[in-house]
């Protein structure tokens, strides 16, 4: 009787469904940006939604995906029946490279979430999205985070290529902060900003990797890893221009969300990501980034602040 009553109450419960969950509406009312992950108030739609999102990416992850995130979601022993528990995500994660998934309730301003990186915290979404809208989500849920991202942070070397970026988010802090007139100061963290937005999204978010026997190439970005149509569209399409990596293209080319990439980028190895992350901070450095196009993405005065606020 007792677990009949446990199900009519998960069925009954509002969930954490992205865009209309009432324990995220009042965690951002009352400006609480970390929380909690109340697991108990995960419905039935969501973890229904999980398995169909899990189930139906299994068979692409096999075929289009880099071996190391293979051996990532193996290391993590997702269920793919359930929404994870981030203590238990971060039990199989943080004794290999220290990385913690961290609960947010919302968009963490873009210096916030660098430094985070820098920590090896992860700010990770815990809503999930909506069972009947699996194929596109403008915005992050958990199967995107934690099953797209995730499973990368146990590999050490491209977590040390994460938290390398993060630590390049302090050298911009630092950078602008000897700037002293104010328009100046903001004309040229949003053109470093864009540069290091840019290089996080054609790499961590919509990476491509060369195969490990030298034939064709991988996805280890999450943005294509947690996306059933654009995963095979990535590396199979002729309709996509794919490049080895060059850091004068990546920071000055824009891009937008809300249609298949038109353009990606190839790394070698994490090994070479890592170098690249250094090569992007000696750029800035040497003022290379000052002056990137124009275009996408459309950076928030929050997050310019964010830059220009933080403490070096």
């Amino acid at each position: 009787m007792a677990t009949t009553v446990r199900d009519e109450t998960t069925q009954m419960s509002p969930g954490l469904t992205t865009a209309r969950s009432p324990f995220i509406e009042a965690a951002r009312e009352h400006g609480e940006l970390y929380i909690e992950q109340p697991y108990d108030l995960y419905n039935a739609e969501n973890h229904d939604a999980w398995r169909q999102l899990f189930a139906r990416m299994s068979d692409r992850w096999q075929r289009y995906a880099n071996p190391r995130f293979l051996q990532g979601v193996e290391t993590l022993c997702l269920d793919p029946n359930a929404v994870p528990r981030l203590e238990d995500v971060n039990k199989f994660m943080a004794p290999r490279t220290g990385f913690k998934a961290k609960a947010v309730s919302g968009y963490v301003p873009a210096f916030l979430f660098f430094d985070s990186l820098r920590k090896r915290e992860f700010p990770t979404t815990i809503t999930i999205r909506d069972a009947e809208r699996l194929d596109y989500l403008p915005e992050p849920d958990i199967f995107h985070d934690i099953a797209g991202h995730v499973p990368m942070h146990t590999d050490p070397a491209f977590a040390d290529a994460l938290a390398r970026f993060g630590e390049v988010a302090q050298t911009a802090v630092e950078i602008v902060k000897r700037i002293k007139d104010p328009a100046e100061q903001v004309r040229r963290t949003t053109s470093i900003m864009k540069a290091m937005a840019r290089f996080f999204w054609f790499t961590v978010e919509f990476g491509l990797m060369r195969a490990p026997d030298g034939n064709g190439v991988k996805a280890y970005g999450s943005g294509l890893l947690s996306s059933y149509g654009e995963l095979p569209h990535s590396v199979e399409s002729p309709l996509v221009q794919r490049y080895p990596i060059q850091l004068e293209w990546v920071i000055n080319q824009y891009f937008e969300i809300d249609h298949y990439q038109p353009l990606l980028f190839i790394v070698e190895s994490f090994e070479h990501l890592f170098e690249q992350v250094g090569v992007l901070e000696e750029w800035m450095k040497q003022g290379r980034l000052d002056n990137v196009s124009p275009g996408e993405p459309g950076l928030s005065e929050i997050d310019v602040r964010s830059f220009i606020d933080a403490s070096a």
